[in-house]
C-alpha cells in the first residue's frame, strides 16, 4: 500500500493512543498526526491529509462542524466520524454534511482499520466519491449520495440494516444513520414510505 498521511482528532487521549497503535500496526507504511481539537488539526496539518478520522463529541467546533469545516478546506479528502454514543440522528446529520463513514468506538478494531481502508481506496486516481443521483419531480430536487443511492436500493430490496451493512462493508450505525438522511430527503418516517417514494421518482430499479 502507498505511503499515505492519517488526521486522527479525538480529546480523549487514552482512545486516541490506543487507535494509534492498532493503526501504526495495520498500517506501518502510515504518517500518523494527532490533534485534540479541529483548531489544532488546522493549525498542525497545511497539506491535506488522505484521511480524517473525527470524534463527534469535541470541544470548540465539535465533529459535526468539523465535518463541514474540512469539506470545504479539503473536499476530496474522506472523513470517517468517531463516537462512543450518537443518536441515527446525529449520524445522519454527519452523513449529509459530508462524512464519508461513520464507526462507533464500541466496534472491533478491524471495523476501524476495515473503513480506513475503503477510505483509501476512495482517494485513488480515477474513484468517483460522493458521486451523485438527482431525480426532479413534483417541483422539488431529490440529490443522494451514491452511498445512500446504494443503501435506498437495498433497503427497496427488503434488506434489514444488518444485511445491508454486511453487503457495503459498513457498520451498522453508518448505515442507520444513512437511512435517517435518506428519509429526510424523501419527506418520510418509514421504510414503507421511502420504498413507495423511491419508485415513484424513479430513483431505483
Amino acid at each position: 500500500m502507498r505511503d499515505f498521511r492519517l488526521l486522527l482528532i479525538d480529546d480523549h487521549a487514552l482512545f486516541r493512543e490506543g487507535l494509534c497503535l492498532v493503526l501504526r500496526r495495520h498500517f506501518p507504511e502510515a504518517s500518523i498526526v494527532e490533534a485534540i481539537s479541529v483548531t489544532q488539526a488546522i493549525n498542525l496539518v497545511k497539506d491535506a491529509p488522505d484521511v480524517i478520522l473525527l470524534d463527534i463529541l469535541l470541544q470548540g467546533p465539535d465533529g459535526i462542524e468539523g465535518v463541514a469545516i474540512f469539506r470545504q478546506r479539503w473536499p476530496r479528502v474522506p472523513v470517517v466520524m468517531l463516537s462512543s454514543m450518537a443518536a441515527p440522528e446525529t449520524i445522519a446529520e454527519a452523513l449529509e454534511r459530508g462524512a464519508f463513514a461513520f464507526v462507533s468506538k464500541a466496534d472491533s478494531s478491524g471495523a476501524i482499520v476495515q473503513t480506513v481502508e475503503r477510505a483509501l481506496v476512495a482517494t485513488e486516481p480515477g474513484i468517483a466519491r460522493d458521486s451523485a443521483v438527482s431525480c426532479a419531480g413534483e417541483n422539488q430536487l431529490i440529490r443522494l449520495t451514491a452511498r445512500q443511492s446504494e443503501v435506498l436500493q437495498l433497503l427497496c430490496d427488503g434488506l434489514p440494516n444488518k444485511v445491508i451493512a454486511r453487503r457495503m462493508s459498513l457498520s451498522e450505525f453508518t448505515v442507520r444513520g444513512h437511512v435517517q438522511a435518506i428519509f429526510g430527503l424523501l419527506g418520510v418516517t418509514s421504510r414503507t414510505q421511502a420504498i413507495v417514494s423511491a419508485r415513484k421518482h424513479g430513483l431505483v430499479a
